[in-house]
This record gives C-alpha cells, sequence and structure tokens, in this order.
C-alpha cells in the first residue's frame, strides 16, 4: 500500500465523478451478483473543463477493453483532450477498482498528472499516475519506449 502522504482524500467533484461511474454500471451490468458477464466494471473521467464521460467495459478472452479505456474513448469522441480524474467501479457495489496494469501504463503515457482514484484500507483516496508507476518508462506514438525520466518522479 503506498504510504498516506502521497494519496488524497477525494474532493466534492471526485465523488460526483464516483457516483457517475456507479450509476453507468448498475444501469449497464449483464451479470446477476456473483455472476460472470461481459460488463461489470463501469468507469468515469473529467475533463479540464469539468466535463463527465462515462463508459463501460467489454470483457472478452482476448482481453477486451477496459471500463477505464472505453471512458477515454468516450470522452475524446466527445472533444474532451486534457483529461485530469478516472476511476473505475465494480457492479453490484463492488466499489472503487483501481486501474490494472495495462490501464496504468495508458494513463501515464497519454494523460501524464492524471488523478486516480483508489481503494485503501483507510477509504477511497486519489493518487497522481506517477505515484502509481514509480520508475516507469514512457512510450510514445513517434519513439517507441523511451529512456526513464528521472525527473519526472522528483
Amino acid at each position: 500500500m503506498l504510504p498516506n502522504t502521497e494519496l488524497a482524500v477525494p474532493t466534492a467533484e471526485d465523488i460526483e465523478l464516483f457516483e457517475l461511474a456507479k450509476e453507468v454500471i448498475d444501469a449497464n451490468t449483464d451479470a446477476g451478483p456473483d455472476e460472470d458477464g461481459a460488463h461489470t466494471m463501469g468507469a468515469a473521467v473529467r475533463d479540464a473543463d469539468g466535463r463527465m464521460f462515462a463508459g463501460v467495459n467489454l470483457f472478452h478472452f482476448t482481453g477486451g477493453p477496459c471500463a477505464e479505456l472505453i471512458a477515454l474513448g468516450v470522452a475524446r469522441a466527445q472533444g474532451a483532450r486534457e483529461i485530469t480524474t478516472i476511476v473505475a467501479v465494480g457492479n453490484h457495489g463492488r466499489g472503487v477498482i483501481g486501474p490494472c496494469g495495462r490501464d496504468r501504463q495508458v494513463l501515464f503515457d497519454y494523460y501524464p498528472g492524471i488523478r486516480v482514484l483508489l481503494p485503501t484500507m483507510e477509504g477511497v483516496r486519489v493518487a497522481t499516475i506517477e505515484t502509481l508507476m514509480p520508475f516507469a518508462a514512457e512510450w510514445t506514438i513517434e519513439g517507441g519506449t523511451q529512456q526513464f525520466d528521472e525527473k519526472r518522479f522528483r
């Protein structure tokens, strides 16, 4: 677990984002309690203008997209360019779920500084993606995997 000094308490806007993700997955899940399904996670993102966008996952054995990636795509399709905060929520009241490794890498590469809501033993907290990705190497479309940038983690 990350030290508490690196985690922030969610703001009212963060709670609003959580509620949107919860509403979206509750309205669109295709699985009952303790059942598998293709749509069991919801995610919501907020852009720099304060607009919120949501999506649900599409589970598939080949690695279907996570709810976080769907929400990012929805935001982009609606004109959002600067995403500031993200949260994922499980169906049937499972609460906030932290992003998987693939999602963390995507967030790190495309949205530096994004705030991520996470479950902790003290309740939901917020961390920057850099906090979740110590010693990560950035990837870019133009240049592939870049050298580790020590200045980014000071």
